[in-house]
């Protein structure tokens, strides 16, 4: 397979992420007439919401205040450097520094350590780049490492040569997607322990490491203990160890999370040129 284009790449940041323009769909016309001439969008990850377009001319504001924006230094030093993969080769990945994350878990009345110590799970890093992969069942764009994109276009080719479709439902999750997900599960009145029999905590997930996703099978709904039986999940099943993936939650796991067939992690030690 040949390499990943650079421009399929997303810059990761604190606090922003930087987008291929290309990837974003518009919001009504005159975010159309941008994208067509954007190369990036600055887009915040806590909510999602575009801050800047980086045009040929420069960074056009999307929205006003822009360099009191939390976390601007850090993109615009992302933006106008050459990002680590350039530097120092496809291959090359960094993480990002734990951002207030203690803090933000105790916000949920959860201590960080605490809950390492009784699940054996480690709190987990973004990297500061992630490839484009594939596109999900929705048509949005799958994030991963750049080892885990190769072994996921592998794994899923290989299963397609022996008629099996394979579904990415989701990639690559921040610290700041995964509270998304307890502020809403808390809204609708769930606790905070029944969030957690279904998701790690905040920073505690695989996903946000870019080597972890979510399989699915087109006649499946996503991420349901069904998938287990249907031929998707046998050929995983069978198959998977030997592109480096492996389910990370079986039945009776020691990390108190339920079991979930559809949730398979990548080997980032694994070889894939063996």
């Amino acid at each position: 397979m040949p390499p990943l284009p650079l421009r399929a790449v997303l810059l990761n940041t604190a606090d922003i992420e930087l987008w291929p323009a290309g990837l974003l769909r518009a919001r009504g016309n005159g975010h159309a007439r941008l994208l067509a001439r954007a190369r990036r969008v600055l887009r915040r990850k806590r909510d999602g919401a575009w801050l800047a377009a980086e045009l040929e001319d420069g960074l056009h504001p999307l929205r006003p205040g822009l360099q009191r924006e939390p976390g601007m230094v850090a993109a615009m030093r992302a933006l106008g450097t050459h990002p680590a993969h350039r530097r120092n080769g496809l291959e090359h990945v960094d993480t990002l520094p734990l951002h207030r994350l203690h803090q933000r878990l105790a916000a949920l009345g959860l201590d960080a350590d605490a809950y390492a110590t009784r699940t054996d799970l480690t709190l987990t890093h973004e990297p500061d780049w992630l490839a484009l992969a594939d596109f999900d069942r929705w048509q949005r764009s799958l994030w991963l490492r750049i080892d885990a994109a190769r072994a996921w276009r592998h794994l899923r080719d290989a299963a397609l040569a022996d008629g099996i479709v394979l579904e990415a439902i989701s990639g690559y999750r921040s610290h700041d997607h995964q509270l998304g997900i307890f502020a809403r599960k808390l809204a609708r009145g769930l606790t905070v322990e029944e969030i957690l029999a279904v998701n790690a905590a905040p920073g505690f997930s695989e996903h946000h490491s870019g080597l972890a996703l979510d399989i699915g099978s087109t006649d499946e709904p996503p991420a349901e203990e069904s998938f287990e039986r249907t031929p998707a999940f046998g050929w995983l099943r069978d198959n998977a160890g030997g592109y480096g993936f492996s389910m990370s939650y079986p039945r009776d796991n020691p990390h108190g999370i339920v079991y979930e067939p559809w949730h398979w992690r990548f080997d980032a030690n694994f070889n894939q040129a063996a």
